[in-house]
């Protein structure tokens, strides 16, 4: 990260950005309307809040055409975040604001991977099922071909890089680990292209599709 600690805490300071950032954090590009309607500020008021998180190194900027789509600068920045509990949603003062915490409580991205309670007891099969170790640390040599057979993610060709295959990620609602790493990336990629689950614009909270339910329970796992 090149920004300080003081300008990344100043960024996150408000609420619009911190509300901003939250959405960011599920590492997809987002069109700064998105972001604005997120903060609940104006366009140009959205602006200026994020040359802010730009400045501080939080975010990227590209232009599509006309238009300008935000991300989070690095993957280690969001799991800095998720870690230490993510910046704080907006308070509930609405039935509105309160469904959508439940929603992303339940399942969402952290950066690329799945999160919630979606994650963790998606994590906690495959920990059972003695796919990845207790640690998660290691695919062991039945998961991979189970994850090959069953959900076609093939690991064989993962090289040694700066992403690990596998690593736990704290999931700042449950308190417990889910999957990261490569395979966390890949079974969330899994997740959205066979709609398990869809996104909703300008939020990380994921939809569990009725397919996406039974195909977790032929996994065996039980979502609540």
């Amino acid at each position: 990260m090149s920004a300080d600690l003081a300008q990344i805490g100043r960024a996150l300071g408000a609420p619009a950005r911190a509300a901003m950032i939250h959405v960011l954090l599920d590492g997809a590009p987002h069109l700064a309307g998105e972001l604005a309607r997120a903060g609940g500020v104006s366009s140009a008021t959205a602006s200026e809040h994020l040359a802010v998180l730009v400045a501080a190194g939080l975010a990227t900027v590209e232009r599509d055409g006309r238009h300008r789509q935000y991300t989070m600068t690095d993957p280690r920045i969001a799991q800095a975040l998720e870690l230490l509990g993510g910046p704080a949603p907006e308070e509930v003062t609405s039935l509105r604001l309160s469904r959508e915490q439940q929603r992303v409580r339940r399942a969402r991205t952290c950066y690329d991977h799945l999160a919630g309670r979606l994650g963790v007891a998606l994590t906690e099969r495959l920990v059972a099922q003695e796919w990845v170790d207790a640690a998660l640390t290691t695919v062991t040599p039945a998961g991979r071909s189970a994850l090959a057979a069953q959900l076609g993610i093939d690991l064989d060709d993962v090289r040694t890089g700066r992403r690990p295959l596998l690593r736990a990620c704290r999931d700042w609602t449950e308190r417990r680990d889910h999957v990261a790493g490569v395979l966390g990336a890949r079974l969330a990629a899994h997740a959205l292209a066979d709609g398990w689950v869809v996104r909703k614009p300008g939020s990380r909270g994921l939809t569990v599709t009725a397919h996406g339910e039974d195909a977790l329970g032929l996994l065996g796992v039980a979502l609540p």
